[in-house]
């Protein structure tokens, strides 16, 4: 068995997490959800993360903020950033900020999947793309 992913999804919508866990579940990943922010910087201050996927709109700090602090922490951390607003400027300053790739709401599972299994192969660890 491939050495499991750890990752960290943070989106301040709990719906979003509730679906998005079994998906990434799927592909063989051990999944940590946080709806607040706050929380997720505590356990990223704890823990490295292997792939943080985060939203990048939120209350009290931004996806932006979440990316700064992740990467300063833990460089080879791969950050995947979603977005219900595709704002072209905020993907721009997202990836020169060291974000690894940005999907916009609504997505798929599939294609959240997709993202963290290339993030995976450029962190050199393989997982199943979980298309059983």
């Amino acid at each position: 068995m491939a050495q499991k992913l750890n990752v960290l999804l943070l989106d301040d919508e709990p719906i979003v997490g509730r679906r998005l866990k079994p998906a990434v579940e799927k592909i063989g990943c051990e999944v940590e959800v946080f709806e607040d922010p706050k929380s997720a910087l505590n356990r990223i201050e704890e823990k490295t993360f292997d792939i943080v996927v985060t939203d990048i709109r939120m209350d009290d700090i931004d996806g932006i903020e979440v990316l700064e602090r992740v990467k300063k922490r833990s460089p080879r951390t791969k950050v995947i950033m979603i977005t219900g607003y595709a704002m072209m400027a905020l993907a721009r300053e997202a990836m020169e900020k060291g974000a690894y790739d940005f999907i916009a709401k609504p997505f798929t599972p599939e294609e959240l999947r997709k993202a963290i299994a290339k993030a995976a192969q450029a962190l050199g660890v393989a997982v199943s793309e979980g298309n059983e």
